[in-house]
């Protein structure tokens, strides 16, 4: 009974879990917020740009323990495919 509720700050915890030992649910949803805040001021600033200027690179999300990284985005959806997608909703 004591095992399983010791402090995440404890070294069995630490031990057991690694860094995830450390993220609850407050720190999962203050990544979140500080992704879509990421990706709301990428979507500003792309919609805002010249036509013909570079676009920015999308922001990748925090890293988060346990969890694997984004695969890659080097391509994007054509026009076609993206008319495709909302047909067929």
């Amino acid at each position: 009974m004591l095992i399983r509720h010791l402090p995440k700050e404890s070294a069995l915890v630490r031990e057991l879990y690694g860094d995830q030992a450390e993220w609850g649910l407050g720190e999962h949803l203050l990544a979140t917020a500080v992704d879509q805040l990421a990706i709301g001021n990428w979507l500003f600033v792309s919609a805002n740009s010249a036509e013909d200027a570079d676009r920015p690179p999308r922001p990748d999300p925090l890293p988060r323990p346990g969890i694997d990284p984004v695969p890659d985005r080097e391509r994007s959806a054509t026009p076609e495919e993206i008319g495709a997608f909302f047909s067929t909703l």
